[in-house]
């Protein structure tokens, strides 16, 4: 008895020291120097605009739900590092940000929760492999992707919007273990559920394809009723809770009209709520039904309107869904020419062995899966059934998203690439053999130590496109391996590998 007490006070030993690893190494990776470089990036302008209206109590209308904005605005107003904090609410699109301008606010929680994403990550690979050495070389894929690095260094509502689905993952994962008999456990869990899908859906639309977990743990549940009406109860009232809270925060908050601003400040407003406003209702619960229909309407008159993607156009950033597992198209968000003839760069870039092991983990899922059911097996197939939950949730984006006509981007990756970075999980988990070579733990431990110093290269290779280091148009060209990426230096000429774009419009 005191033998197994022994291991078990050592595994839980090992899982916080790596779990401590995991969170100091992308402490660095991702927050360290958050606020550099003091220069506005691709949707900043929007989000900074918005989250100065809520700190001015202006009412205003926005594409996306608000929770990503209001936390922009909230490390605004918890840092203060600006003395005015009201000079974009007439507009849309900030611009002319002075070099003085301090991001150390509005970066904060972004930048914050995708930090934290990195030790929830480490908790969802632990969950599956029981192994704290290999979940944390297993973690690699996420702490040193130079994509979701840059991207989430920035006032942006992406990253708020990967950190509540990988909490929603992880409480799912908990939800639908056989294991877990306890009733008051399963609920709070079920109502955590429910609140992390509501912020989900508070912080961006894309966050939908959460939805399926909803039916995917049920059916993990059954035939247990009386788990499945608890559950269902309870992610309910923790959703409804959750996206109400956020949405009349957002309504209370901005009553002030400035007539600069869309439609003279009403934006898409209804006669209604221009009456809840002049009355000053918008603070009323009462009001919500009105506020939260003219807003969601908005929401896809704005998506509505924005344009097609282009290939042919010369300055296309976007790009195709096919493209974006293999890393295209590279974004080019800031650059900059320095005195001595080099250039310093924000660029959108993958980690390439990173996003092949995520591709890696979606081709043998698939294999995985069609084997069985073609040849079926007495043996079941170890982590099946969450193998086919997360390529399910895989194959849904990447065809839902497909399917959009509005131009879209590689960021719009990131929830496919972190649904294919678990299944990777599951995948070095599940093998048993390569060739010929049996892959016990102690195996597993060295292969991933091998992956994951690959994956340490490709990340410090690509390094100064990330953190907006000095880099010469030479080094530029070695690191555009892949000609999907359509990597490009300032002084090189744009090339695709499927059209010609147009050199005048």
């Amino acid at each position: 008895m005191s033998s197994k007490k022994g291991r078990t006070n050592e595994k839980h030993m090992a899982t916080w020291l790596y779990l401590s690893f995991v969170l100091v190494t992308s402490f660095f990776t991702y927050f360290y120097r958050y606020n550099y470089p003091q220069a506005v990036f691709w949707d900043e302008p929007y989000h900074i605009a918005a989250a100065q209206k809520y700190l001015s109590g202006v009412y205003f209308m926005e594409q996306h739900p608000p929770l990503g904005k209001l936390l922009i605005a909230a490390g605004e107003k918890i840092v203060n590092a600006n003395p005015v904090d009201d000079a974009f609410i007439t507009t849309d699109y900030a611009t002319g940000i002075e070099p003085s301008f301090s991001f150390a606010g509005y970066r904060l929680f972004p930048t914050l929760l995708a930090w934290l994403t990195a030790p929830i990550l480490f908790l969802i690979f632990l969950f599956f492999t029981k192994n704290p050495t290999l979940s944390a070389l297993i973690s690699f894929v996420y702490i040193f992707d130079n994509a979701e690095i840059m991207h989430s260094r920035g006032a942006m509502v992406d990253s708020p919007l990967t950190f509540f689905g990988m909490l929603m993952i992880l409480l799912f994962l908990y939800l639908q273990d056989p294991k877990q008999k306890k009733i008051p456990l399963h609920i709070m869990l079920s109502v955590l559920f429910g609140v992390s899908f509501g912020l989900i859906m508070s912080t961006k639309v894309v966050g939908l394809i959460f939805i399926l977990l909803v039916p995917a743990a049920i059916l993990r549940m059954y035939p247990h009723w009386q788990k499945i009406a608890l559950f269902c109860a309870a992610s309910f009232a923790g959703f409804l809770v959750a996206s109400v809270a956020v949405w009349q925060i957002h309504f209370s908050l901005g009553s002030r009209i400035v007539p600069e601003l869309n439609n003279n400040g009403y934006y898409q407003a209804s006669d209604e709520y221009k009456t809840i406003l002049a009355e000053k209702k918008n603070t009323s619960l009462l009001s919500f039904p009105v506020m939260i229909r003219d807003s969601l309407t908005y929401i896809t008159f704005y998506n509505k309107g924005v344009p097609r993607l282009d290939l042919c156009k010369l300055d296309e950033n976007g790009s195709p869904a096919y493209f974006w597992p293999f890393g295209g198209r590279s974004i080019n968000y800031r650059w900059q020419k320095n005195d001595d003839g080099s250039f310093q760069y924000l660029y959108l870039q993958s980690n390439p062995i990173a996003w092949l092991c995520g591709l890696f983990g979606v081709f043998l899922t698939a294999f995985f899966l069609m084997s069985r059911l073609l040849l079926p097996s007495e043996k079941p197939l170890k982590h099946g059934y969450l193998m086919l939950v997360f390529f399910g949730l895989y194959t849904s984006y990447m065809l839902a998203i497909s399917q959009l006509d509005r131009v879209m981007y590689l960021y719009h990756y990131f929830i496919p690439l972190l649904f294919s970075f678990i299944l990777f999980g599951l995948v070095v988990d599940t093998l048993e053999t390569l060739g010929r070579w049996k892959l016990y733990e102690s195996r597993k431990i060295v292969l991933m130590t091998c992956i994951g110093l690959a994956i340490f290269m490709a990340f410090q290779f690509y390094r100064p496109l990330t953190y907006y280091e000095p880099i010469r148009d030479a080094a530029f060209r070695w690191r555009a391996i892949l000609p999907i990426w359509e990597l490009t230096c300032v002084d090189c000429e744009k090339k695709s590998g499927l059209v010609v774009p147009r050199t005048k419009e």
